[in-house]
């Protein structure tokens, strides 16, 4: 079989040589087990514009052996001679010709490439997709945000509103990279609901009640749920209300919920016209500062568990961590 015919690097013209057999033939297997490195393209380049191991060693900032060994083990890579020597110069042959004509985009592309995860990994870039509760989005989120933006303009951040489940379902479907959720202490199996996910707590909320100003229960230090059974209720969507129904059966009692929204503004207006009476996360108490409504202690105590979740692979992507990291300071605050 004859080898590739080689192409001169200096005047354009091809040259071509009778058959030699001072080199073995690569095995077209070698490819399959191997892969073009970068540095071997550079080193190719080199050779290509300067026509002798040599000067692209002086080039390079390296041997002239060197440079040889490469070229040896970039040939083995892609399973064909790239090279011929004629008289004192090195001409490429046509694999060698094709190479060095891909070699310019497939460098600076990986320069690219380089450059844009070095700026992720040091946080001058990057992206984070952030789910998060209602009541979430308006008392820790913005705190959050707005340091990790001082901090890192670089790194950007997606909101989507979602309640758990669904915020935990988008997480490990890889729909987003941060799910805040929470869960409350009495949930059955809540230990193991995240155990594939990390889990940073974040801080545990009170559900406090909700009730209009002229109340006769307004100004008490703290309220029973059974003492609110005959009131009428404004309360979540069915899908949102589920606690306040564990809740009320556990006092022995179905709250008449006249009106649902899972809007807390909209809550907090209806109590305070008087129309009703809601249970809300202390939570949502401090961003919606209700008018005409006073909250009041719930005893015996429901509390949730505020946490960021993750996948594992994701935690020590620089900007997920610093997100989480800024979550957790608002959370303090």
């Amino acid at each position: 079989m004859c080898s590739p015919a080689p192409v001169a690097l200096r005047s354009g013209t091809v040259a071509v040589k009778a058959p030699t057999h001072d080199r073995p033939m690569i095995p077209r297997a070698a490819y399959a087990r191997r892969v073009i490195e970068a540095r071997h393209l550079r080193v190719l380049r080199a050779v290509a514009a300067t026509g002798s191991f040599s000067a692209a060693g002086r080039e390079l900032g390296c041997t002239q052996p060197a440079v040889s060994q490469q070229m040896k083990a970039l040939e083995a890579s892609v399973g064909t001679p790239l090279l011929v020597r004629s008289g004192r110069e090195m001409r490429l042959t046509q694999a060698g010709e094709a190479l060095v004509r891909h070699a310019a985009g497939i460098l600076s592309g990986l320069t690219a490439a380089e450059e844009e995860v070095a700026a992720i990994a040091g946080l001058r870039a990057g992206r984070v997709r952030l789910v998060s509760f209602p009541s979430g989005s308006s008392a820790l989120v913005p705190t959050a945000l707005a340091a990790l933006r001082a901090a890192h303009p670089g790194t950007r951040v997606s909101l989507e509103e979602a309640e758990p489940p669904a915020s935990v379902d988008k997480l490990r479907a890889g729909d987003c990279d941060i799910a805040l959720a929470f869960r409350y202490e009495s949930a059955p199996g809540c230990a193991q609901e995240w155990a594939d996910l990390v889990v940073r707590p974040l801080l545990t909320d009170r559900l406090v009640a909700l009730v209009p100003e002229r109340h006769p229960l307004a100004r008490a230090e703290s309220v029973a749920i059974g003492e609110l059974a005959r009131e009428p209720w404004i309360a979540g969507c069915p899908r949102c209300r589920g606690q306040l129904v564990e809740v009320c059966a556990e006092a022995g009692f179905t709250p008449r919920i006249d009106f649902a929204t899972d809007d807390y503004p909209a809550v907090a207006g209806l109590v305070g016209a008087g129309l009703g009476v809601a249970v809300l996360p202390q939570l949502a108490i401090e961003s919606v500062r209700p008018r005409g409504a006073r909250a009041v202690t719930l005893e015996p105590a429901v509390r949730r568990e505020i946490v960021a979740l993750t996948l594992p692979d994701l935690a020590p992507v620089p900007a997920v961590a610093a997100t989480l990291d800024q979550l957790e300071r608002a959370a303090a605050r």
